[in-house]
């Protein structure tokens, strides 16, 4: 089997607020998706940006649509066979409703909050005609060389895509971090505490060790241009 590659997808930006960065100041960021070009078929690992005007107010996003996303890398909708949504807030699902009777794989514990809690993202993203989600529950190698591990944080449900390569494993992590840094911050505190550095320590989260156990040579994100390489 030939190995899969891993594209990124330019869904264009939005502008975070000041009150949510932490520093003050807005950030500019990045939409990011990816496409596996995998033996078995296109997998498209989130959608872009869905809209509504509270959204727009508040992000000021400048979209790239989903077809023209997939044509800027030589793809169209038609070509994608299975979508992964790393969780399934409107800048990660927008483009779901382009994409009828295709396997989306979710967690169910996402789903579950997406259908349920108000707010957590636009609702006629969640269960547009002709949507068909394979609901796990955890990890799941869902095509050869190709493993759902779950990343809860951001969201209760959000989940990572680890592709395994002759060259080296490539994990799209979503928005299991904002960006690169808080990935790298994460490993070291995990390393800090194999090497026994004494206490006081940040917490990293229980699945950073499961992601590592790939041994990934790259980890790309959803809301960041920056790779992550050990």
């Amino acid at each position: 089997m030939s190995d899969p590659s891993v594209r990124r997808i330019d869904f264009g930006f939005f502008v975070r607020p000041a009150a949510e960065t932490g520093t003050g100041v807005p950030r500019v960021e990045p939409c990011l998706g990816y496409l596996v070009e995998h033996p078995d078929g296109l997998l498209l690992v989130d959608t872009g940006m869905g809209s509504h005007p509270d959204v727009d107010a508040h992000y000021r996003p400048h979209r790239v649509a989903l077809s023209e996303a997939l044509r800027a890398v030589g793809a169209g909708l038609t070509d994608i066979r299975y979508v992964v949504n790393c969780h399934l807030h409107f800048d990660h699902s927008g483009g779901n409703p382009d994409l009828a009777g295709r396997p989306v794989f979710t967690q169910r514990a996402e789903l579950q909050v997406a259908r349920t809690v108000e707010g957590h993202t636009l609702p006629w993203l969640v269960d547009p005609p002709g949507v068909s989600y394979v609901e796990l529950d955890g990890e799941a190698e869902v095509l050869p060389g190709v493993v759902i591990v779950p990343t809860p944080g951001h969201t209760a449900g959000h989940q990572s895509v680890v592709v395994r390569r002759s060259d080296g494993t490539v994990i799209v992590a979503g928005q299991s971090h904002d960006h690169a840094t808080a990935f790298t911050h994460d490993v070291l505190a995990r390393r800090a505490g194999e090497e026994s550095v004494e206490d006081p320590l940040p917490v990293a989260p229980a699945w950073i060790d499961r992601l590592l156990e790939f041994d990934p040579a790259r980890v790309v994100f959803a809301h960041d241009n920056a790779v992550w390489e050990p």
